[in-house]
């Protein structure tokens, strides 16, 4: 059960993650995420599965069987009708299989982290102050993904890419109790940050790093593994993968879990009354309505 802000476990979990050596930990992750052999990964596939109650039934591929690693399975692709994505005209659709943490107005420049926490948007994007500029009373939505949801993240609309950065950082966890309790945690962690062309306007969708996410992946950039310092790098895109992108479409992966991030400009759309904290949401579904469809 997720710790009210301020008490004491809360504190305790804080204060164990500031101490642990969050980047060699992620990285013996990786690296046992990646083992090969068969013995051990259908291991950790069986018990990851017991252990969250994963619905195999909508896998596109033979569990474990299927899957050259763990990380593998947990990167999986979706059996062909699991997910149906919204094509009505002028909808938004999540881009995730998550839940909720916040989504609302860009206040002034200010987005809302949890109750009674709220950070800068230009923390956020580092860099990108012009950018900020143009987002600064948008709107903004924010999804968790637990360890047992699907991990691929999707277009919320049909976009073209523009831009990616990737902004080393910090790796603390995303989970309930650290984003109630730890001040900028999305601007302290690394991320990717990846820009859209729409027809409604432009749009970022940010893949934000935590602890145990091993790398993120899009087809544009590859993959990008964590690093704790280094200066935010704008990211050459593949020429050969297509820029454009359907809405519902693949954008990339964690490996690992983590959390995403939608942004879209002023009087661009409306979210759903029900998209609050803790709301489930699955890729694909209508989260909001562009106000100009």
């Amino acid at each position: 059960m997720p710790a009210p802000e301020g008490t004491v476990a809360a504190q305790s979990f804080l204060l164990l993650q500031r101490l642990l050596p969050k980047h060699l930990l992620t990285a013996l992750v990786r690296r046992l995420a990646n083992v090969r052999y068969a013995p051990v990964k259908d291991f950790l596939i069986r018990t990851f599965i017991r252990a969250y109650d994963v619905n195999v039934d909508e896998i596109a591929a033979p569990v474990p069987q299927g899957f050259a690693d763990f990380n593998a399975f947990f990167t999986r692709a979706l059996a062909d009708g699991a997910r149906e994505v919204d094509a009505s005209p002028g909808s938004v659709v999540s881009p995730v299989d998550g839940i909720t943490s916040a989504a609302g107005g860009i206040d002034r420049g200010r987005l809302l982290q949890a109750k009674g926490r709220q950070y800068l948007l230009r923390d956020l994007l580092a860099t990108d102050l012009a950018d900020a500029e143009l987002f600064e009373n948008g709107e903004f939505a924010t999804f968790y993904l637990a360890p047992y949801h699907y991990h691929r993240v999707h277009s919320p609309l049909a976009a073209e890419v523009t831009a990616a950065r990737y902004v080393p950082g910090s790796l603390y966890s995303v989970n309930d109790w650290t984003v109630r309790s730890l001040p900028r945690l999305f601007a302290r962690n690394e991320r990717l940050i990846c820009h859209f062309r729409t027809a409604a306007g432009p749009m970022i969708v940010i893949l934000v790093g935590a602890l145990n996410v091993g790398s993120i992946t899009t087809g544009w950039t590859g993959t990008v593994r964590p690093r704790k310092t280094g200066v935010v790098e704008d990211l050459r895109l593949d020429p050969e993968v297509p820029a454009s992108v359907e809405k519902g479409g693949l954008l990339g992966w964690f490996n690992m879990g983590s959390t995403v991030i939608v942004l879209l400009p002023p009087d661009t759309c409306t979210w759903r009354d029900d998209l609050v904290p803790g709301k489930q949401v699955w890729m694909g579904e209508p989260i909001g309505r562009l106000r100009k469809p």
